[in-house]
């Protein structure tokens, strides 16, 4: 099992002959508008440009998405899985509009649905996207636990903060690898989008084994970088447990 890492939450998850794009954000350095210009510095999203390297989007096989926010979903993104028929795979709630967007919608699940999935099998995992009632206005998230085999499985908790079913998943499921969006994010207002110090250590703390650390270094909003992060798991004596791979990097498992 590999995952090749882009940028913020788009990797590419390959398992034999299977390449799963998850949440491609595929445009350009700076096409979004900023999403803090008061608690952070001003700056358009994306903060980085896509890697160089992207020949392994000429193999994506399948399509799958957590939520339909533009650092997750964007205008490329849309069009890149339109334009190849890509067979997708998302949350029920979002059927409709991802269809009316030209999607290849094959796929829906609900939460704790699980059905066929690449030669393996998938639930829909419940995310919260955010504490208090700022979740509410971010709108629907859905994770997944992937399972090819026992030895081959990934939990993507998407964006969400540490809730009683993340922390089911991480126990009962016990996944070889957890991708854990780990940027910290907020707006000016309200409560953090996603998970503070406190519960992205408990996450990794309570990863079974491998934990794979996305969502960093690419938006305005998010303060956590790899930095402050790497040394967060150093002071914690939890640093073997976590990868944080640069952009355009693969990660083997």
């Amino acid at each position: 099992m590999k995952i090749h890492h882009l940028r913020n939450a788009t990797f590419v998850l390959e398992h034999q002959e299977h390449f799963i794009l998850i949440d491609p954000m595929l445009g350009p350095k700076g096409q979004i508008p900023p999403f803090s210009f008061i608690k952070n510095k001003i700056r358009r999203n994306p903060l980085v440009e896509m890697p160089q390297d992207t020949a392994v989007l000429e193999k994506v096989t399948h399509g799958l998405i957590t939520h339909l926010h533009p650092d997750h979903l964007d205008q490329a993104g849309e069009d890149f899985l339109v334009r190849r028929k890509i067979p997708v795979t998302c949350n029920q709630r979002d059927e409709g509009k991802l269809r009316k967007k030209g999607l290849n919608v094959v796929q829906t699940l609900d939460y704790w649905q699980t059905a066929d999935f690449c030669d393996g099998q998938i639930t829909g995992i419940p995310a919260v996207h955010g504490y208090g009632l700022i979740a509410k206005l971010m709108g629907n998230v859905i994770g997944f636990h992937i399972e090819f085999n026992q030895q081959d499985s990934l939990y993507l908790s998407a964006d969400t903060v540490y809730t009683a079913d993340v922390d089911r998943v991480l126990k009962e499921y016990q996944p070889k690898v957890a991708v854990l969006a780990a940027g910290s994010a907020a707006f000016d207002v309200g409560g953090k989008l996603l998970m503070n110090e406190a519960d992205l250590l408990t996450f990794v703390q309570n990863a079974p084994d491998q934990v794979y650390a996305n969502h960093l270094d690419a938006l305005n909003h998010c303060p956590m970088t790899r930095t402050k992060f790497r040394q967060l798991m150093a002071d914690n004596q939890l640093s073997e447990k976590v990868k944080f791979p640069a952009d355009g990097t693969t990660l083997e498992y």
